[in-house]
């Protein structure tokens, strides 16, 4: 399970050992190459920036769910936290994906009164909020989150207004999975364990792939209707191109998690 290049669609990658890990047993080479990227985005928004543990209760709000990221992130969250996990989607097909990834609540993101309905089922506020979308959403960050809460990010939005964030002394982390490559971490290595710690639950059916869409063969046709399906905006999990080899003839649906 290696840990991909940054912004290349090349088929073959030279990667530093210190942040690949062993591929899953139960997963072909195209399922496994859809979780490295996101599992580790994921692994350290929860665990590294808002300092889960296995013990953490609390409420979390997962924005972006039907993402990559957000596919992972619930997985994560329920099988390795004991939090509670409120998705937001607002599709029919990404609702139902969250409810099989584990989500415990899914609400629609396009009602006028989501951050209301949020209110109402965890009237204190939220513990922490997992954000994909965050452009003009400090408003509804200080609505939903109960004082000392903390916000992490994954998207590029400069424009945000973090003082904002003051009177109820929210904390803001940014996450990005490449920051310990690109400035060589001396923890580098950790990438590597966590790759190892996901295949594990992997491995067991607990957590699993985020693929819905192996694109054959590896061509630049397959190339750009992967890009076109991504920027779409409405892709659920992960888009994979593979070689046909690398894909197994028949997968069986994915179902409910245990």
């Amino acid at each position: 399970m290696t840990s991909p290049a940054r912004a290349s669609d090349a088929e073959l990658q030279l990667v530093d050992e210190r942040i690949v890990g062993h591929k899953p047993h139960t997963l072909d080479f195209a399922a496994a190459a859809a979780l490295p990227l996101t599992s580790l985005t994921a692994y350290e928004a929860l665990f590294d920036k808002l300092r889960l543990t296995a013990d953490s209760s609390g409420t979390l709000l997962v924005l972006g769910s039907s993402g990559g990221v957000g596919s992972v992130l619930i997985q994560l969250a329920k099988q390795l936290t004991h939090v509670t996990v409120i998705a937001a989607a607002s599709r029919e097909e990404s609702t139902q994906w969250a409810v099989d990834l584990g989500a415990d609540h899914v609400l629609n993101y396009h009602d006028d009164d989501f951050a209301d309905q949020i209110v109402e089922l965890v009237p204190g506020g939220v513990d922490d909020v997992f954000s994909a979308h965050s452009r003009g959403q400090i408003p509804f960050f200080i609505k939903v989150l109960r004082p000392f809460g903390q916000i992490v990010a994954i998207d590029d939005e400069p424009e945000l207004d973090y003082y904002a964030l003051k009177n109820k002394a929210l904390t803001w982390h940014w996450e990005f999975m490449f920051a310990r490559s690109m400035f060589h971490a001396p923890d580098l290595i950790r990438q590597h364990e966590i790759l190892e710690r996901i295949a594990e639950p992997v491995d067991t059916g607990r957590v699993r792939t985020t693929l819905t869409r192996a694109l054959q063969p590896f061509d630049a046709t397959q190339l750009r209707e992967a890009h076109r399906v991504v920027e779409s905006g409405h892709a659920l999990g992960k888009i994979v191109v593979a070689r046909p080899q690398l894909t197994r003839a028949s997968r069986p649906t994915p179902g409910r998690l245990p």
